[in-house]
């Protein structure tokens, strides 16, 4: 028993470390990789570790009139519930740390975590431009889960007819991928359920077109504003480790295939799975967050919610739809 508890808590350790590395190289290339599409230069690709330990070395200020503990303990909050999504997703195609203990729906419900403990640490800051901003990160919340619960319950179910497993398990995604068990019309299907989730990661990391909660140019950094130092750092944390465990997700949703299935490589076979995570990861992050976030500008709070409700939510019921058909034919 004890030598399970200390393999868990090192393993868990480990994922958290390469969690946060990844995730903060990442913010790095997507950076450098916008500023090329806009013709820029851009930091390097590092900068994000840079302005981490730099803000580590600098004052935390916490504002006169706010509720201190509840500012203090939001960014905390935040980082801590971001790096234990990703113990429970099978991150580096590795079987997740705590899989014996959670399935999909944990990881939906931790997902909300991180951006209600933005919204707490905003409205317990005081500031009128944080409250704002608190105000829309709610609005976007309640307007891109709806989306999100239907892509997942439409796969779910059609796997649910499929394994006779626990549907909700990633192993169960793992042992039987999606793409393999529907046809034309059901892969239709999940296309529209993928476009769907890849316009939520914008939306729950607070970037363009979807920043309304933070926009700069009107509400100073809105949710964040009176954040520095520390505080802020973990913020940037949460960013980087959310970003991660997000597009794992949508990795163990979507695409659970590993480099070992098709390529028997012997003992080499979990770092060309690691590798090969690494490939799809890059790929689905760029195309959702990179390209997404220089193609298009800014939307006000009611386009925001307006997208969520009527587009995202309309394809992903079309995706739901075609996948029932799809299971009828």
């Amino acid at each position: 028993m004890m030598a399970q508890i200390l393999t868990t808590t090192l393993m868990a350790g480990i994922v958290v470390v390469l969690t946060i590395l990844f995730g903060m190289l990442f913010l790095g290339i997507d950076r450098k990789v916008a500023a090329r599409f806009q013709a820029r230069i851009g930091p390097p690709i590092v900068q994000p570790f840079r302005d981490f330990i730099k803000l580590l070395a600098k004052q935390t200020i916490i504002p006169e009139n706010s509720i201190k503990w509840l500012f203090s303990f939001a960014p905390v909050l935040a980082v801590a519930s971001s790096l234990l999504l990703v113990l429970y997703l099978p991150f580096l195609d590795m079987n997740p740390v705590l899989g014996n203990y959670g399935d999909i729906i944990v990881v939906l419900y931790l997902l909300l975590v991180p951006g209600i403990a933005m919204v707490v640490g905003g409205l317990a800051s005081s500031s009128k431009y944080a409250t704002i901003g608190a105000q829309r990160k709610m609005v976007t919340m309640m307007s891109y889960e709806l989306p999100l619960a239907t892509l997942v319950i439409a796969m779910v179910w059609r796997l649910s007819s499929v394994s006779g497993e626990a549907a909700f398990s990633f192993s169960t995604f793992a042992s039987y991928p999606i793409l393999n068990h529907v046809g034309i019309i059901g892969i239709i299907g999940l296309v529209f359920l993928f476009i769907a989730i890849l316009i939520t990661i914008c939306g729950e990391l607070i970037k363009t077109p979807f920043d309304a909660p933070e926009a700069d140019t009107e509400l100073a950094e809105g949710l964040l504003v009176e954040y520095s130092g520390r505080n802020l750092g973990l913020f940037i944390l949460s960013d980087a480790a959310k970003l991660v465990a997000f597009v794992t997700l949508i990795i163990a949703l979507f695409f659970p295939y590993r480099l070992s299935s098709f390529i028997d490589m012997g003992m080499f076979n979990v770092i060309g799975n690691a590798i090969f995570f690494i490939i799809k990861f890059f790929i689905i992050a760029f195309v959702g967050l990179s390209f997404e976030r220089v193609a298009f500008a800014r939307l006000k709070i009611d386009q925001v919610a307006r997208f969520f409700w009527v587009y995202s939510l309309g394809i992903s019921l079309i995706g739901l739809l075609l996948i029932v058909i799809d299971t009828l034919i």
